[in-house]
């Protein structure tokens, strides 16, 4: 059956192909010198496995036409088009946030956003590995995206909205987090000592804070002296405390502070605040992998408290120590020198 002119067509290419009908339009004509006559110009619909599927896209697209290079949009350029704006309006944590969840995504960089589905996106979801409230953030971001898409007619239906997270709600992939550094492995770091990165994981196992208490610590809340910082900032209000520095530890205390003019404890090596990713991402990761170890830096908390269990320490000092809920009164945080000593001891016997 001949088709009307304009309408397009469908030519099958030669070769083993797995879509070998080619589905194309005409877009206008061009002189050909070597030829001697006008040949036309063809914008490519797309590739189809028969030829009535091929009919079928291109009567869908006379239908209801869309632009074509929009079309073959990927999934990565539909992110860096989408966050040129965003990442304008938005604040460096949020930033970071987006990009956290982006790099969970590389199974669909190189797709076509308009041939996504989805499973696709649940395949990224059950696979990566991350907890509940990640995996939020994991849906924000195509949900962020797809509305991105459609807005800019790159496709035409959100799949972001049926991705199913709650099945994650009540349990935590991420059982490593609380693995805790075995005696072998802690022996291991202190014959590294005299790395002072090597240091902050010690420094982390021996004080129980969490990696964003010692990082944000600033170098006026720390005693030396009198053994003990004080945590002013923390992830929740029990975490407002003040921490005993052991003796084994001090000498990293010591050699930090007096490092840099930098006003926080801990700093980069060109003297700079020490961020989360940086840290995380530059120094952290590379010491485990370099030791063949697989723990984050929360084990260090978890291996704090059950080295302060095993040596018989109080079940309220140990909360006092750590910042754990339930651990002090309003009342009870104004300190006196002996709940400071108490302290002291307690981490002393670890």
């Amino acid at each position: 059956m001949r088709l009307p002119n304009g309408y397009g067509s469908v030519i099958k290419l030669s070769g083993k192909r797995r879509n070998p009908y080619l589905v194309r339009k005409t877009v206008g004509w061009h002189y050909d010198k070597e030829k001697d006559k006008q040949v036309q110009d063809y914008m490519v619909i797309g590739y189809a496995p028969t030829k009535a599927d091929g009919l079928q896209m291109l009567a869908e697209y006379n239908k209801n036409p869309f632009d074509v290079s929009a079309s073959k949009t990927t999934f990565q350029e539909v992110y860096e088009k989408w966050s040129e704006s965003k990442f304008l309006s938005i604040s460096d944590s949020n930033i970071k946030g987006y990009k956290a969840s982006y790099k969970l995504c590389g199974t669909l960089y190189n797709k076509i956003f308009k041939e996504l589905k989805l499973a696709d996106l649940q395949n990224v979801v059950d696979t990566c590995g991350k907890n509940y409230p990640t995996l939020r953030k994991l849906q924000v971001l195509f949900s962020q995206l797809y509305e991105f898409a459609m807005k800019n007619d790159i496709c035409n239906k959100d799949y972001s909205e049926f991705v199913d997270i709650a099945k994650y709600k009540d349990r935590n992939p991420n059982k490593q987090d609380r693995n805790k550094f075995t005696k072998e492995q802690i022996a291991k770091l202190w014959e590294l000592k005299d790395d002072k990165y090597y240091q902050i994981v010690l420094m982390l196992i021996y004080t129980g804070v969490r990696i964003s208490e010692l990082l944000d610590l600033k170098k006026e809340n720390v005693y030396l002296e009198e053994r003990y910082f004080d945590v002013l900032a923390s992830k929740t209000e029990s975490g407002i405390r003040r921490v005993p520095i052991a003796d084994k530890i001090m000498p990293f205390f010591e050699a930090w502070y007096n490092d840099t003019d930098c006003e926080y404890l801990l700093n980069t090596p060109e003297g700079e605040h020490f961020k989360y990713r940086n840290y995380y991402d530059s120094y952290f990761v590379p010491l485990m992998e370099n030791l063949g170890y697989t723990q984050t830096p929360h084990c260090s908390r978890h291996t704090c408290i059950t080295m302060l269990k095993e040596a018989n320490v109080n079940e309220t000092i140990i909360k006092k120590i750590v910042g754990h809920k339930g651990a002090m009164s309003l009342t009870e945080k104004v300190y006196t020198h002996y709940d400071v000593e108490e302290l002291i001891n307690a981490i002393n016997k670890i």
